[in-house]
This record gives structure tokens, sequence and C-alpha cells, in this order.
């Protein structure tokens, strides 16, 4: 399997338009930052082209260099044998009706076992202190190519790894004095990159029950969150540049997650199991308020205004109601193009664009997963673009998520992470739309 196989049948002039889209996209989304921009003067441009750079190197070293593209797909296999791993324990307590040969494909049965077993691990794993030293590389490099200060880089290497909440668990002792633009750093990252327990599920909902799709999905959502790094960094660097000297050496604090090992992995269950609730609960609850608005849309306002009709002939049958899927769709639609979605999904890419930001990305990408498997997408390369668009707690959620968490880390600074909010979401959203940027001039 290579990543790189989207090119046959691609002509000279469709690689030229794709990389000329690619760059006019990530011109507007900078653009966007530096228009809202506390001080536009002191941006650090140098930083800027470092991090673009540093996404244009590393998306062509993994799609297009043979012996990086493996290694990035051994990381992929790592991931699915432990979702094979997981669906062993499943079995153990469900039984036959963990078996997906017999009963299909069950969120409750295949994805959150999944997300519980991989909070455990990474316990261990952080416990060991083998995560801290690949977070501590991935931070020197950030921290080497772009000059950031020292916690900065690493909860944005963190946030590769881990989620939002669970990064800055890594630079606790420093988030007290951390400058108003190394908060929103912080912030921005967490919303621009994914954790490894739900990017299991993605690359369940991706993959199917396929391993070779599932090992695809993998290495690109690993490839998305290590682009997105550098994104995320640059973008809240334009929003809030840093005006005043920072801490630049890279220590990781020595504190380790319960008393020895199986006290490690007793606290990475626990988590993994709210973690896992939480999401089953966020997924009924979301999939019913859609249901409610789509009904009041669509019969209180579609149908006496004659909407309904109009919207399913102008879009072909695309979407038969007045709906949230249109609305967004129809917002989010040059969004879509700008990252270089093709005109023929347009409408559909916006509806994905929209939920993610409006909703989660766990909806989206459960939304994809059906889309691909019900052929909505005839074109293979806008499903791996919005696969990189996607990978991001970019939605309004994650704003409480994070005042609530990095504050209780720091609660000096909650009235400062409350106001860099709304940033932080912007913020977020840029970063992933330039990584999707970056993969559509790459593919």
């Amino acid at each position: 399997m290579e990543v790189a196989r989207f090119t046959t049948g691609i002509t000279t002039m469709d690689t030229f338009v794709h990389i000329a889209r690619g760059l006019l996209g990530l011109f507007v989304f900078t653009g966007v930052a530096v228009v809202f921009s506390t001080h536009r003067r002191a941006i650090d441009w140098r930083l800027v082209g470092s991090a673009l750079l540093l996404q244009l190197v590393f998306a062509a070293l993994v799609i297009h260099v043979g012996p990086v593209r493996a290694l990035i797909e051994m990381a992929g296999g790592f991931f699915v044998r432990l979702l094979g791993f997981s669906n062993e324990g499943a079995a153990f307590l469900f039984g036959s009706f963990a078996n997906q040969d017999k009963h299909g494909f069950s969120i409750a049965l295949v994805v959150l076992p999944s997300v519980i077993f991989f909070s455990a691990l990474t316990s261990l794993l952080y416990y060991l202190g083998i995560l801290q030293k690949i977070v501590l590389a991935f931070a020197w490099v950030l921290s080497k190519t772009m000059k950031l200060s020292g916690a900065e880089s690493l909860s944005a290497a963190a946030n590769i790894f881990v989620g939002q909440t669970e990064a800055p668990l890594l630079i606790k002792p420093y988030l007290g004095s951390m400058t108003r633009s190394e908060l929103l750093a912080v912030m921005v990252g967490g919303m621009a990159t994914i954790a490894g327990g739900v990017m299991i599920a993605y690359i369940s909902f991706l993959g199917g029950g396929d391993p070779a799709e599932q090992i695809r999905f993998a290495t690109h959502l690993i490839t998305a969150s290590v682009i997105s790094a550098p994104a995320a960094l640059m973008i809240s660097k334009i929003l809030v540049p840093q005006t005043v000297s920072v801490d630049r050496d890279l220590r990781v604090p020595r504190e380790k997650l319960g008393a020895n090992a199986l006290d490690a992995i007793c606290t990475g269950t626990t988590d993994g199991l709210k973690l896992a609730l939480n999401i089953a609960g966020m997924l009924i609850v979301f999939t019913a308020l859609v249901a409610l608005a789509n009904h009041l849309l669509a019969d209180w306002i579609g149908a006496p205004l004659g909407l309904n009709a109009w919207i399913a002939e102008t879009t072909g049958g695309v979407y038969r109601t007045f709906s949230l899927e249109f609305i967004a769709g129809m917002i989010c639609a040059p969004v879509a193009w700008l990252i270089g979605i093709d005109p023929g999904h347009l409408m559909v890419s916006g509806q994905l664009l929209g939920t993610r930001t409006v909703l989660n990305e766990f909806i989206s990408y459960l939304q994809l997963g059906q889309m691909k498997s019900a052929g909505t997408f005839t074109d293979e390369r806008a499903l791996i673009i919005l696969t990189y668009a996607l990978c991001g707690f970019a939605n309004i959620v994650s704003i409480g998520i994070q005042v609530g968490g990095i504050g209780a880390l720091a609660p000096e600074k909650r009235g400062d992470l409350a106001r860099l909010g709304g940033r932080a979401l912007l913020g977020g959203s840029l970063a992933c739309f330039l990584t999707a940027c970056v993969a559509g001039m790459m593919i």
C-alpha cells in the first residue's frame, strides 16, 4: 500500500491546478489569521515561513519518499494491531456480539473498547517515560526551527499523541507563568490535532473491517496530526504574536502517572472509560438533537415555504429537505473549494466541515465513514483531503473543555483562557485547513 497511489491518472495540468489551489488556500487562511491578529506589526514572518516549510517538507517526505512513508505506515500498522488487541478484550466481555462478521460494525462494541484500551496503554507508556522521549524529539525540532519557548513546543508535540486536556499535564509547572501568546499556542495546538484514543476510533470508521484500508487511513491520520503541530503554532503566533522574551529550554517534568505500572494502567483504564462513556453519550444526544432540528427545519419551514422541493431539485437529490446539513454545506462550501475539493463534492464536504465546527469531529468522521461506504465520494482525492481537514478538536464545545481542563491546572490563568477561547477555535480551524491544503498539493 502506498499513500501516493492516488496520483494515478492525474495529468500535469491537474497537478499544476492542485498546487495553485493549495497555495491560494494557504494564502487565504494565513490572511484570515492576520486580519484577526492582535498585533500585526509584531508578527514574526520568519517563524511563519519556517512553519510552512516544515509542513511542506514533512508531507513531501511521507507521501513521496519510500523509507519515510514505510515508517509512518509501520506506525499506522501499530494502531491497527491495537484495534485487533482491543477486539480480543471486547470479545471476552461481549462474546459473539463483538463479532463483526456476524453482527456487523458496532460503535459500542468495536470503537469504544479500543478507546479504553489505548488510554490504558498511553498511561503505561507515560509512566515508563517512553512517551515523553518521543514528545521531546518532536518538540526539539519545533523549538529549533521556529524559535519557540520550550513549554509551548512540548505541548504542541504532545498533542500529536494525546488530547487537548492531557498534553498540558506535560507542562503543568510552566502554565502559571505563560504569556497570552504561549497560552494561545497551547490551546490552538489542542484544537488542531487529535488524541491517539479517538484516532483509533476514526481508523475504524474510515477503514471498516479491511486491514489494508485501516492502515491506509491510519497513515493519513498520523501524518495529519504531525503536520498540524507546526500549523497550529504558526497560526497562534499570528493571532497573538510573542512580544516578550520566553524560556526556550526543553525540560520534561519527571512526574509519573501512578505509583507503579499497574496503577498507571488502572488510571488509564478509568480515564478511558470516562472518555468512552462521554463519546457514547455525546453521539446519542447530538444525533438526536440534529434529527430534532432537521425535523423542525423540514416540516415547519421547508415544507410550508416550498424549500424542500427546491433544495431537492437544485442539489440533484443530494439534499432532499431543508436541514442543518444543507445549511452547513452552503456556508462551508467555499472553504471546501479552498482546501482542494473538486466542484462535485463541495456541498457534502462543506456539510462535514460545518458539522465538525458546530458539533464535533467525531460525528463528522462517523458521517465521512458512512459516506465512504455508501459511495458518496466518487473522487478518492476529496475523501483523503477531508480526512486531513477534519483531523482536529476545533469545535465550540472544546472552548469549554480547555477553559475547564487547563484552568484547573492553572487557576490564575482561567480568565486569559476564557478570553482566548474564540481565537483558539479560529486558530484550530485554520490550522486544520492549512494541513488539508498541504495534503491537497501533495496528493
